[in-house]
């Protein structure tokens, strides 16, 4: 007997902590912290908003609800990346 092909990857990434400090988020066996000074974009979101992520391709992450795209990198190495969103409200 023959294996089934496997089906797709549906927890390719996962949001797996939030506290008042940033959220943790687990990748290709891999756990990445986002702190709240580094990514103010999630700051202050509704639950439901901060574990809609999904994986656009290996590395690259998009947050449909937040409207907001990242990358492996960036998130391993903010600082890197000086760029800063203007929280409006």
């Amino acid at each position: 007997m023959k294996p089934s092909p496997p089906g797709k990857n549906t927890s390719a990434i996962e949001v797996t902590h939030i506290s008042s400090d940033g959220i943790w988020l687990f990748a290709h066996h891999e756990e990445f912290f986002m702190s709240d000074e580094d990514f103010p974009w999630f700051k202050d979101r509704p639950v439901r908003a901060i574990l809609n992520v999904e994986e656009l391709s290996p590395e690259r992450y998009h947050c449909p609800t937040i409207d907001i795209d990242l990358t492996r990198e960036i998130i391993k190495n903010p600082g890197r990346f000086p760029l800063e969103a203007k929280i409006t409200e």
